[in-house]
């Protein structure tokens, strides 16, 4: 099983970034605490500040890999071609935030991507992207794949 972590604008600044918000933790380090939890799953990482960049990435592993655990940052709140892209490709994308989107600012609260996604976490942390890759292990499962409408649901929308 493949999935990738992206993440999005500032991301990179994790651990030093509003720690009352974002914590205190790089992603690097919680990213090698995540392979020891998951170790049947082959987890790749990129993050990038370049929205262009995050299409690119989706479109590279959105045919062939299991799973994309998306953090768009704020173009989670701006971006129809990130929504454009996640509908274009057959791989399940679950959106994670790692703050409760909906205690933020007003403008936090609509997401241009939701939509899109096979589901959505928020609010959880770190613990969110763990969540999320739990998410898609069991969407993605063999003995899920006969009776899972939501992936079906996804392919049959992306090949209309």
């Amino acid at each position: 099983m493949k999935i990738l972590i992206l993440n999005g604008p500032n991301l990179n600044l994790l651990g030093k970034r509003e720690p009352g918000i974002y914590g205190s933790r790089g992603f690097e380090d919680y990213l090698a605490e995540l392979k020891i939890l998951f170790p049947e799953v082959e987890l790749s990482y990129y993050q990038s500040n370049h929205e262009g960049d995050l299409i690119d990435k989706i479109h590279d592993v959105g045919f062939e890999w299991d799973g994309i655990v998306l953090n768009a940052g704020a173009y989670t709140h701006t971006s129809i071609a990130l929504q454009d892209a996640i509908r274009g490709v057959n791989t399940p994308v679950v959106e994670v935030h790692i703050s409760n989107v909906h205690q933020r600012e007003e403008f936090r609260h609509h997401s241009m991507i939701s939509c899109a996604c096979v589901g959505v976490i928020c609010g959880f942390g770190l613990d969110s992207y763990r969540l999320a890759i739990e998410a898609l292990k069991t969407l993605t499962s063999p003995s899920q794949q006969k009776g899972n409408k939501i992936v079906a649901k996804k392919k049959e929308e992306n090949n209309k």
